[in-house]
């Protein structure tokens, strides 16, 4: 990163609202299922070796980066990777998505999570290779999962729709439920810092399905803990989750420089609840499995509800799915690119 506040990536100008001649774009989700360069290394390799070998990340990193020319690369990791530091076995399975065979129910689970700070490694060197091949005006994106998303995982064992394990857990044992929130906080706010240590530009918190919760279930046994891991860092923070518009200005105390929109609210509309910071956002990821005609209207609507104001990302709101063709994201990209807000 370069002191002059003029050379930085345009994600961080953006992130502090500074003027700019366009708006910087990137794609939740760009590297991954949808790239054949991907799934070509997949071939020859797990997730979880792709994701522990730093050469390897930091290539799946770079390569949409290298195709769509979008403005940032995000690190190629899981919302559950800082878990397998706390020696918790999660098991990628495909179609399913994390699954833990040893729920964390009770407060001896929590009292077995215990952080090896070695496990951050293998992200903070796949960071240095990134950070050293990216041209500096594009962004280097940490992340995190959120402090619910990650504990729905590890309560429930599996992805699950109402939550209904983890819910209970909150209201029958709330003293379980904080000592698993500030054991998640201590571990995610230890591996941002390495994050950016490492040469992260920004971090953003996926707390993906946080929108389960009441504004006031969140404010209780969610915020805080979010709060501090977005806290935790000197760099420009993302805060991010889907099914959020109940949650955004509740959200938006609890932190971040930038909120995340998802596509269920005008982006115009959520801009206007999360007070005085930028938003990222909002195509609805599916309209990229139609035609080029929806997708550009569509983008077109999401430019003008932002209106040229400094500190809008364009992004999806939400990632991309497995099934997009990626021609479709690259003229996207150009798409965005080209409308100048001058």
């Amino acid at each position: 990163r370069t002191s002059l506040g003029s050379m930085d990536p345009l994600l961080v100008r953006a992130a502090r609202r500074e003027p700019l001649d366009r708006t910087p774009v990137w794609f939740m989700r760009q590297a991954g299922r949808s790239l054949p360069e991907y799934r070509a290394i997949r071939e020859q390799h797990s997730f979880w070796e792709v994701a522990h070998t730093p050469e390897l990340c930091a290539e799946v990193t770079l390569q949409p980066v290298r195709r769509h020319d979008v403005d940032a690369a995000v690190m190629f990791a899981d919302i559950m990777t800082p878990v397998l530091a706390l020696g918790v076995d999660v098991e990628l399975r495909e179609g399913v998505g994390p699954v833990i065979d040893a729920p964390v129910r009770t407060a001896a689970d929590v009292d077995r999570l215990r952080l090896d700070p070695a496990g951050f490694a293998p992200l903070a060197d796949a960071i240095r290779i990134v950070r050293g091949e990216l041209p500096g005006e594009k962004a280097v994106i940490g992340f995190c999962g959120g402090p619910f998303t990650v504990a729905g995982y590890l309560v429930e064992g599996r992805p699950s729709r109402e939550y209904a394990t983890v819910k209970k857990l909150m209201y029958d044992a709330p003293d379980v439920w904080r000592a698993l929130m500030k054991t998640l906080a201590d571990c995610f706010s230890a591996y941002v810092v390495e994050q950016v240590r490492a040469g992260a530009d920004v971090i953003q918190l996926f707390d993906s399905w946080v929108g389960v919760l009441s504004p006031a279930d969140y404010e209780e046994f969610v915020a805080p803990w979010s709060a501090r891991i977005l806290a935790a860092v000197d760099v420009p923070t993302f805060h991010f989750g889907t099914g959020t518009s109940t949650l955004l200005e509740a959200m938006a105390r609890a932190g971040g420089d930038v909120i995340g929109l998802d596509w269920r609210i005008p982006l115009d509309d959520g801009w206007a609840r999360v007070g005085d910071r930028g938003v990222q956002g909002n195509l609805d990821p599916a309209l990229l499995l139609g035609p080029w005609e929806r997708v550009e209207a569509s983008a077109r609507d999401v430019l003008a509800r932002a209106a040229r104001r400094p500190g809008h990302i364009f992004n999806l709101g939400h990632g991309v799915l497995p099934g997009t063709d990626p021609d479709v994201l690259t003229r996207l990209a150009a798409f965005v690119r080209g409308q100048a807000r001058a």
